[in-house]
């Protein structure tokens, strides 16, 4: 399926929204999230504060900005011609597709994630963008492939693991500031879910 054409007034709006944020960012990192006031980022941006609401609602939509996409790379990356593989090493591809989208500036995702540890409000809103990305998701993986058996409990359930997983994969990447390899990081991850994993943490101790 052809991706729907963009117009050229979204790419605009991309392209300032992508601005601002750029601008927010460097003023969160200097001041602190808590601190700033849109009216700060409007003076920093060189914008009224109206127009600054007009792209962003909240000030955590304007760090989480980057992670925007990602629902959608990781939709996308379940394409059906993988339709014959197992949704575990499906899903770790898709992630796999996330976080080579997200990390184009390895610093600067370190940074974004380490303000999003330190404070909550950011941690809470990059939960709900999860929550509002797993529908799609979901929805993809039973569409293209057979092995959830048609269970939308399963699918979700499987989902639901695995974007944590991402969160928990980037917060380590993000811990050892960038050193860490990510596809190695997943790997480990995502043997947690396999069969001789599950015996082993099912054995009687």
């Amino acid at each position: 399926m052809s991706a729907a054409p963009v117009g050229t007034r979204e790419i605009g709006r991309h392209a300032v929204r992508a601005e601002l944020a750029r601008v927010a960012f460097n003023r969160f990192c200097l001041t602190g999230f808590n601190q700033v006031t849109f009216a700060d980022l409007a003076e920093a941006a060189g914008v009224s504060r109206s127009t600054f609401l007009r792209y962003f609602g909240t000030k955590e939509d304007v760090v989480l900005f980057v992670f925007d996409p990602v629902g959608d790379v990781i939709t996308d990356a379940l394409d059906a011609e993988r339709a014959n593989e197992d949704d575990w090493d499906r899903l770790r591809n898709a992630l796999e597709s996330a976080v080579t989208f997200l990390v184009r500036d390895v610093q600067e995702l370190v940074t974004i994630l380490g303000l999003i540890e330190q404070t909550p409000a950011l941690r809470a809103r990059l939960w709900e963008k999860q929550t509002e990305w797993r529908p799609e998701i979901v929805a993809r993986l039973r569409e293209t492939a057979s092995s959830t058996g048609g269970s939308s409990v399963v699918a979700n359930v499987r989902v639901a693991a695995a974007l944590e997983i991402l969160w928990i994969v980037l917060g380590q990447w993000s811990a050892s500031d960038g050193r860490e390899n990510l596809g190695n990081l997943l790997d480990a991850a995502f043997a947690a879910f396999s069969a001789p994993a599950r015996r082993q943490a099912d054995a009687p101790l």
